[in-house]
């Protein structure tokens, strides 16, 4: 049996997750257990994205100087868009960045309904050093921010609270000024939630929600605040703009917000999907039009989203701004244009994330010697041919798959040391994990009679 060389803790040389903790490893090993993409810690896992870097890089510093992007990412089921999403969340987050990501779906978030996204993005939204949801934070600190900028400009104002509450609230005016000229609501409800918050934690809570667009606030909050009303697609539009106002003066270059699995709107109805294709090309024309300084807005969908009669081309409008031309040979595919595509993993680059994986499960186990002993580098490539050939040789369908068995292995190997997977270990991939896995017939290239005629 083929024997890697060993470091002296254990660990084959070419390891690439050096510096990692033990919680951290955990929380990935654990994911993958899960057969699910781990929330953070991909930089241990990526393979195959260095292509994409430098162009990602300098869209994000764009973004930082006041700019706006929209990146499209196609690709087929089980080529990773989820992880290459998460992958480019975690560096915009190293950069000072928020991040959020929303699931697009008919019942849950529509995206024809904007308020829904809206909602969803301030739900999921984090930073580096908050996690999920991380918007109440992220007022706090702006308010906090506010102040001290008042407090310089007028440092005798401090000694005063009417006074400090006054040119807190001036100031806040003059940094919401054009949000405040298209939804004046925003700034009366941050000005009701700086006078709440300490004095009135209830009022202060239901201000918050109101602000994040959660539906049903009490009237008695909105009263105080003089507002009214619940939020609504167009209202949405200008609270994303008051977001990013938030965002960048408590110290936030961006957001990076995540529109995933676009390809949905192709299963709703006619007259849904048409209104939901509309609402993303008013999304990108506002962008465009420069009204969101600070965003980087991600849609992530298969190819038959982007090029098929159900999906972007049905609003002719919106399939000109997303046009991008491929050339057969992926390798010069353009990394800086609107729309870029992920060719999947190839037997290759299986092998090289299990191998990843496997390193980074040794790293601080008493077994790591005979576990590198019995899941080498050539059994790692076996093991991913297998599971491929299980998929039917789809071995874009394998990833998640692959790993958690991959997963399962080292775990046998850990436990039990009479355990040789070679031997033990029968690779079988039963029916709910091959449906887990994504169909092997993309169902969007399936035509159904919706109900257009």
């Amino acid at each position: 049996m083929n024997r890697d060389r060993l470091n002296d803790q254990g660990v084959p040389a070419h390891s690439g997750a050096p510096g990692i903790s033990p919680r951290r490893r955990d929380d990935i090993i654990g994911a993958l257990r899960r057969g699910t993409v781990p929330a953070e810690g991909l930089d241990q896992l990526a393979v195959g994205l260095d292509r994409f870097a430098d162009a990602l890089g300098e869209e994000l510093d764009q973004v930082s100087g006041g700019g706006a992007v929209v990146k499209a990412v196609r690709g087929e089921y089980g080529s990773g868009k989820t992880f290459f999403t998460r992958h480019l969340a975690e560096n915009a987050l190293r950069r000072g960045y928020a991040t959020a990501e929303v699931q697009i779906s008919e019942t849950e978030t529509p995206l024809h309904k904007l308020e829904t996204v809206y909602r969803r993005t301030t739900e999921s939204l984090r930073t580096a050093s908050v996690a999920p949801s991380a918007f109440r934070s992220v007022l706090d600190t702006w308010l906090y921010t506010i102040e001290e900028d008042a407090i310089d400009a007028d440092p005798a104002i401090e000694q005063s609270e009417d006074r400090l509450a006054a040119a807190t609230g001036e100031l806040l005016d003059t940094r919401l000024a054009e949000v405040s000229s298209s939804t004046p609501a925003f700034a009366l409800a941050l000005r009701a939630y700086h006078r709440a918050s300490g004095a009135e934690p209830a009022l202060a809570d239901g201000l918050a929600a109101w602000l994040a667009g959660q539906p049903h606030v009490a009237a008695s909050a909105k009263r105080a605040a003089g507002i009214k009303g619940d939020l609504d697609h167009f209202g949405a539009m200008s609270f994303l703009q008051g977001l990013l106002t938030v965002l960048r003066d408590a110290g936030h270059p961006g957001l990076l917000l995540v529109l995933d699995e676009v390809e949905t709107l192709q299963r709703m109805r006619s007259d849904v999907r048409d209104k939901a294709l509309n609402a993303l090309r008013q999304l990108m024309d506002e962008i465009d039009a420069g009204r969101y300084p600070g965003l980087y807005l991600v849609l992530t969908g298969t190819p038959a989203f982007y090029d098929g009669p159900n999906g972007v081309h049905r609003l002719p409008p919106l399939a000109q701004r997303l046009d991008t031309p491929f050339m057969p040979d992926p390798r010069f595919d353009n990394p800086r244009a609107v729309q870029i595509r992920l060719p999947g993993f190839t037997q290759d680059s299986l092998t090289k994330v299990g191998i990843r994986v496997r390193d980074l499960y040794l790293r601080g186990r008493e077994n790591a010697p005979r576990l590198a002993e019995k899941v080498t580098d050539a059994y790692i490539a076996d093991f991913a041919r297998t599971v491929a050939g299980e998929l039917g040789a789809k071995v874009g369908l394998a990833p998640r798959i692959f790993l958690r068995k991959l997963v399962d292995v080292l775990d046998r190997v850990d436990q039990f040391e009479d355990f040789d997977p070679r031997r033990d270990y029968d690779i079988t991939v039963s029916a709910s994990e091959r449906a887990a896995a994504g169909p092997s017939i993309d169902p969007d290239d399936v035509d159904l009679d919706l109900g257009d005629d």
